[in-house]
Protein backbone atom coordinates (compact mmCIF):
# COMPACT_ATOMS: atom_id res chain seq x y z
CA UNK A 1 0.00 0.00 0.00
CA UNK A 2 1.03 3.72 -0.62
CA UNK A 3 1.99 6.02 1.33
CA UNK A 4 -0.99 9.45 1.37
CA UNK A 5 -0.09 12.79 2.62
CA UNK A 6 -2.62 14.89 2.80
CA UNK A 7 -1.82 19.08 3.25
CA UNK A 8 -4.48 21.26 4.83
CA UNK A 9 -4.72 24.28 6.87
CA UNK A 10 -7.18 24.09 9.83
CA UNK A 11 -9.29 26.96 8.97
CA UNK A 12 -9.16 26.37 4.80
CA UNK A 13 -13.53 25.12 4.48
CA UNK A 14 -12.56 22.89 1.25
CA UNK A 15 -10.05 20.58 3.46
CA UNK A 16 -12.50 20.36 6.48
CA UNK A 17 -15.18 19.14 3.12
CA UNK A 18 -12.07 16.95 1.81
CA UNK A 19 -11.90 15.58 5.26
CA UNK A 20 -15.82 14.90 5.29
CA UNK A 21 -15.52 13.49 2.37
CA UNK A 22 -13.15 10.75 3.48
CA UNK A 23 -14.60 9.84 6.33
CA UNK A 24 -17.56 9.41 4.13
CA UNK A 25 -15.74 7.25 1.60
CA UNK A 26 -14.28 4.66 3.80
CA UNK A 27 -18.02 4.19 5.53
CA UNK A 28 -18.66 3.30 1.98
CA UNK A 29 -15.85 1.11 1.40
CA UNK A 30 -14.35 -0.56 4.17
CA UNK A 31 -11.09 -1.36 1.89
CA UNK A 32 -10.02 2.53 2.53
CA UNK A 33 -10.13 2.28 6.12
CA UNK A 34 -6.65 0.10 5.40
CA UNK A 35 -5.35 3.68 4.02
CA UNK A 36 -3.23 5.87 6.78
CA UNK A 37 -3.63 9.67 5.36
CA UNK A 38 -0.81 11.44 7.32
CA UNK A 39 -2.61 14.58 8.01
CA UNK A 40 -0.27 17.70 8.01
CA UNK A 41 -1.70 21.17 8.69
CA UNK A 42 0.84 23.43 6.29
CA UNK A 43 1.36 26.10 9.23
CA UNK A 44 2.33 24.09 12.04
CA UNK A 45 5.06 22.37 9.93
CA UNK A 46 6.02 25.30 7.82
CA UNK A 47 9.67 23.94 7.04
CA UNK A 48 7.87 21.10 5.77
CA UNK A 49 5.17 22.86 3.72
CA UNK A 50 7.80 24.61 1.73
CA UNK A 51 10.21 21.48 1.09
CA UNK A 52 6.57 20.45 -1.21
CA UNK A 53 5.23 21.67 -4.39
CA UNK A 54 2.41 23.10 -4.15
CA UNK A 55 -0.17 26.01 -4.15
CA UNK A 56 -3.23 25.10 -2.63
CA UNK A 57 -5.28 23.02 -0.08
CA UNK A 58 -6.01 20.24 0.37
CA UNK A 59 -3.19 18.87 -1.53
CA UNK A 60 -2.84 15.20 -1.72
CA UNK A 61 0.75 13.48 -2.30
CA UNK A 62 0.34 9.38 -2.63
CA UNK A 63 3.73 8.15 -2.68
CA UNK A 64 5.42 11.13 -2.79
CA UNK A 65 3.85 12.43 -6.41
CA UNK A 66 1.09 15.41 -6.31
CA UNK A 67 -2.15 13.85 -7.07
CA UNK A 68 -5.00 16.49 -6.28
CA UNK A 69 -4.76 19.88 -4.99
CA UNK A 70 -7.27 22.35 -4.38
CA UNK A 71 -11.11 22.32 -4.40
CA UNK A 72 -12.00 18.43 -3.62
CA UNK A 73 -14.94 16.51 -4.93
CA UNK A 74 -16.20 13.19 -3.97
CA UNK A 75 -14.84 11.22 -7.28
CA UNK A 76 -11.07 13.15 -6.58
CA UNK A 77 -11.01 11.84 -2.89
CA UNK A 78 -12.06 8.62 -4.07
CA UNK A 79 -9.30 8.52 -6.60
CA UNK A 80 -6.71 9.30 -4.05
CA UNK A 81 -7.45 5.95 -2.20
CA UNK A 82 -7.79 4.11 -4.89
CA UNK A 83 -4.18 5.26 -6.24
CA UNK A 84 -2.93 4.23 -2.74
CA UNK A 85 -4.72 0.77 -3.27
CA UNK A 86 -3.19 0.38 -6.76
CA UNK A 87 -7.06 -0.49 -7.56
Amino acid sequence: MKKVLMMIQESCPYCRQALRMMDELKAERPEFKAVEVKIVDENREKAFADSLDYWYVPTYFVDGVKVHEGVPTVDKVRKVYKRALDL
